[in-house]
């Protein structure tokens, strides 16, 4: 077991060091330290490096489950999608996109704040690492890191808080507040554009310094970032920016040395424990762990937390219908067929046959947690409430960015044999096949992403990026969402599925509440 030691420093939106380990490093804040003694050394740079990681597995705003990167996935990639059924009809104002327009909201405040908490973070290093006492390679590896951590965060806002790229006018819309310094005060939007500009930079020169140091990352530092988490950071911003080049390039380089898991792997390792398909992810232990707040004790299906046993997550019905029988992966979800149970809202009581055989086939479920048609048994925990460690990037991923990158390209032989690639010499479906084109082939496309990528927080932020309708069923209609969850969302709707800067920059920042926008070059 391993223990995370880090700094985490102090920015816009300070947060002192906490500890989840009686053996963290027990040290001030760099606002109490100074910042020569916090980046005196790369050994202190080191720790400011695994406090970035920690504020990606930390708990904020002193709301349940705003917990870094696994909220982002489980509030705003998952409930709000198209394929992610929960039954919970009191969270209609997020499940539906209610609250877009609403910079008030603390929805809306939350990625902001948890991002640009990160790119302080991640600022801090990259002005001060060059004049720490080490050894070259090492701040050449450090500051890569940093660049790679500050890339991510601004490709993440640009899906949330700006325009997809299909509607942007080639990027000539408003951006981002793109902070590359530790100073603060007024600074004014750039366009979009101009922010995937900074993105690529910063991953462009992370890259050449990874190469440069000669620097790995150890072998059980997974919750860190190296040159291929830079190589499949550039992929997905590619493929958000509609660089079906750079998306394609970058994703091949990404899962060069990460060989997808075996399905043994797939289907009993609870996507809780890195694997050799794992390029990056965020580390969690029974002492590091955020108890009720986690990712996991949200979703794993083996949880104590009352948001798993009351509401177990479910797969979208016609999405798990369109699953071939020969695919493993159909043993994700409970499959319901043949059984009688509760139709408007899926539960199946405890005198149904559904019930009793769920619960035999399931020991590690709890005695008190309820059953539903379709529930997920993708992911588990390794402890409870909801310790696991979280999946960033896998290679998995990667094949469908080269797919739909290469399909975009007229390379419709290559898409096809990503496809191949990641359903029958995978093993996940060994009778599958592809020979389909054009519509048909992106579809496909499509289809596997949602199927594969299932509960990982993608769901809204692709049916965004394709500008797809969505579209939810109730029972009535072949689906299996409550009545109140089973909207159609048409993509110019909703605020064009933006998020509104929340008025705590605007009320901070005057460059952007007076609607300042630097133009694109």
């Amino acid at each position: 077991m391993k223990n995370l030691k880090y700094f985490l420093i102090a920015g816009i939106a300070a947060l002192g060091l906490s500890s989840c380990s009686s053996d963290f490093l027990d040290t001030a804040p760099t606002a109490e330290t100074g910042t020569a003694t916090a980046f005196e050394t790369t050994d202190n740079v080191k720790l400011a490096i695994n406090g970035c990681a920690r504020v990606m597995m930390n708990q904020y705003l002193s709301t349940q489950g705003m917990c870094g990167e696994g909220c982002i996935k489980m509030w705003f990639g998952n409930y709000p999608g198209q394929d992610f059924y929960v039954n919970l009809p009191g969270w209609a104002l997020l499940i539906n996109q209610e609250n877009h327009d609403t910079p008030t909201s603390q929805y809306t405040y939350y990625p902001w704040f948890y991002y640009y908490k990160l790119i302080s973070n991640a600022n801090s290093v990259i002005v001060h690492v060059d004049e720490a006492e080490g050894i070259e390679a090492d701040k050449q590896f450090l500051k890569a890191q940093g660049l790679t951590f500050r890339a991510y965060a601004y490709m993440m806002l640009a899906q949330i808080y700006c325009k997809r790229w299909v509607d942007s006018d080639n990027g000539n819309c408003p951006g981002l507040v793109l902070r590359l310094d530790e100073s603060v005060g007024d600074l004014p939007l750039t366009s979009l554009a101009d922010a995937y500009t900074q993105i690529y930079a910063d991953l462009d020169e992370a890259i050449s310094l990874y190469q440069a140091s000669g620097r790995k990352r150890g072998a059980d530092e997974f919750f860190l970032p190296d040159i291929e988490v830079a190589y499949a950071t550039y992929a997905r911003a590619a493929l958000n920016r509609q660089d079906w080049t750079n998306a394609s390039k970058y994703a091949k380089l990404a899962r060069a040395n990460y060989p997808l898991m075996s399905n043994a792997q797939l289907l009993y390792d609870g996507f809780c424990t890195h694997n050799s398909e794992w390029i990056w992810g965020g580390y969690s232990a029974t002492d590091q762990t955020l108890y009720y707040y986690s990712y996991h004790a949200y979703i794993a299906y083996n949880s104590n937390a009352g948001n798993v046993r009351n509401y177990p997550k479910c797969i979208n019905k016609e999405l798990f219908e369109q699953i071939p029988a020969s695919d493993v992966r159909r043993q994700w979800w409970l499959d319901p067929t043949g059984y009688t149970y509760t139709k408007s809202t899926g539960e199946a009581t405890s005198k149904t046959d559904l019930y009793k055989d769920t619960k035999a086939n399931y020991p590690d479920l709890l005695s008190n947690a309820k059953v539903f048609a379709y529930m997920q048994f993708k992911v588990r925990c390794n402890d409870t409430p909801g310790v696991g460690e979280l999946n960033n990037f896998r290679s998995s991923e990667m094949l469908l960015i080269e797919a739909e990158a290469e399909y975009m390209m007229g390379n419709t032989s290559a898409a096809q044999a990503a496809l191949v690639a990641l359903n029958k010499t995978s093993g996940r479906d060994p009778e599958y096949s592809c020979n389909k084109t054009g519509a048909d082939l992106f579809n496909e496309i499509k289809l596997y992403r949602r199927v594969e990528l299932w509960g990982e927080g993608f769901d809204w932020f692709d049916m965004k990026r394709w500008k797809d309708p969505l579209v939810r069923h109730n029972p009535d209609e072949g689906g299996n969402f409550l009545a109140t969850l089973a909207v159609t969302i048409q993509p110019n709707e909703k605020n064009e599925w933006r998020f509104m800067i929340p008025t705590r920059e605007t009320d901070y920042n005057k460059a952007v509440r007076d609607g300042v926008i630097t133009p694109a070059e």
